[in-house]
């Protein structure tokens, strides 16, 4: 076969979906690069579902006959496989960078606000059983319940774990509610209170944290979570041991190439890794509509979840709480802080909600892998 022939050939093996996903890649770099959403992750996300999608494509495995016989292995389909599939390690690194940049100072000093992270976990659960009512078995819906909580590393770990038949859109879903923080939390949290509501201060009166005390906390978690429930205990573990590479003081240059280096590298390969399930055949269809749908309903829902529980307080408190700080008890660190922030200041110049709304932001870090481990734990046992 000469060149021409070769060429003609390709061409004609593109599908009108395989066009529809390198349009879905351009979007994703488009995004990334002029809307700055997630760079870090949908450039490469939207790079590499244009060449997974390209025909005969190199960076996936070749086949010499039906016998599925390996001629070449394809570079992002092994990046996949090792670091995703077969032990879910470019997540779990992911989280011992995330731990490093974290300061869980803020929540140490306003430990009541730890509450706001388990209430924003509602829309998870809810999701769950919209997701079955509809009929998606029950490790897809709990798989895509889990993009709710805003957090991309754990939702590819549990819909990984779970096999879910949806991998490829929960990803996607994932990494772009997360970019879409600032648009879509908003309109949760105006939804469901009043602008008089929104206007309510909270004085900030920090109690004096030790050193001792910031590390005890990620150790203590990690005993606690792996007591309660074990299938936990890699997210996280992980996440707390970049946070004890912060707090010993002993190890600084560490946690600064966990924040920093480790952290880029691992989204930049976990990025173009998940391209691997971004191909046509996977994911043009209509229950990726669905689980998109799905997944913003759980993100919406567990905003609310965290303002109605900040409300609800306030039917038995004398001071008053915000209850847009509620709101920032999704995972999205520091996103979810900076809206309530930002919101605050709108419904009135001199009302500064950052340091409250950082630690619902932080307590959602911790909440958020607990649901994704406690999802672990029961759903295998029903299924």
């Amino acid at each position: 076969m000469n060149f021409i022939d070769f060429l003609i050939r390709s061409i004609t093996e593109i599908s009108w979906k395989d066009i529809v996903m390198i349009g879905v890649g351009i979007l994703l770099i488009f995004l990334a690069i002029k809307k700055k959403m997630e760079p870090s992750l949908l450039l490469p996300m939207g790079f590499g579902a244009i060449l997974v999608n390209l025909p005969f494509s190199g960076v996936i495995d070749q086949y010499l006959d039906q016998n599925q016989t390996i001629l070449a292995k394809g570079a992002i389909q092994w990046l996949f496989e090792t670091g995703i599939e077969a032990s879910e390690i470019f997540p779990l690194l992911l989280f011992i960078g995330i731990g490093a940049m974290i300061d869980f100072g803020p929540l140490l000093s306003n430990p009541k606000l730890i509450f706001f992270g388990a209430a924003a976990q509602f829309g998870i659960f809810i999701t769950i059983i919209v997701g079955g009512l509809i009929g998606f078995e029950l490790n897809d819906a709990a798989s895509i319940g889990i993009i709710g909580a805003a957090d991309g590393p754990t939702s590819i770990l549990v819909a990984q774990i779970l096999d879910s038949t949806y991998l490829p859109a929960i990803m996607v879903a994932a990494y772009s509610y997360m970019a879409l923080v600032p648009t879509i939390q908003p309109f949760a949290i105006k939804l469901v209170t009043t602008k008089n509501e929104r206007k309510i201060r909270m004085p900030y009166n920090p109690k004096n944290v030790t050193p001792l005390a910031k590390i005890i906390f990620p150790i203590a978690v990690s005993i606690i979570a792996g007591l309660i429930a074990p299938a936990s205990l890699a997210l996280v573990g992980f996440l707390m041991f970049g946070n004890l590479l912060k707090e010993c003081g002993v190890l600084k240059s560490l946690s600064e190439t966990a924040s920093n280096t480790l952290v880029n590298l691992i989204t930049l390969l976990l990025g173009i890794s998940i391209a691997f399930k971004m191909t046509a055949d996977e994911f043009v269809n209509w229950n990726t509509l669905i689980v998109m749908g799905l997944g913003l309903f759980a993100f919406v829902f567990d905003t609310i979840g965290g303002v109605m529980f900040a409300k609800f307080l306030n039917l038995f408190s004398k001071n008053k709480i915000n209850p847009m700080v509620g709101a920032a008890g999704i995972s999205a660190f520091p996103m979810s802080a900076r809206v309530v922030q930002k919101m605050g200041i709108e419904a009135d110049p001199e009302n500064h909600l950052l340091m409250h709304a950082v630690s619902a932001n932080v307590a959602g870090q911790i909440a958020s892998v607990l649901a994704g481990g406690i999802i672990l734990s029961i759903v295998p046992m029903l299924l």
